[in-house]
């Protein structure tokens, strides 16, 4: 957690194409996130007719 806040603070001191990047970032990391938790509920959910 603590390296997403710095990537949050020093991408308020950066340039145009720094908050591009991080935007970036934030955005794969979501998706990454989301992807994970519907992998879970997946494997949930078929656990329960085995």
């Amino acid at each position: 957690m603590q390296t997403l806040t710095e990537l949050l603070t020093n991408m308020a001191h950066s340039s145009t194409e720094g908050k591009f990047g991080v935007a970036g970032i934030l955005i794969f990391f979501i998706i990454i996130v989301a992807t994970a938790c519907y992998r879970i509920k997946q494997n949930l959910e078929n656990e329960k007719y085995h």
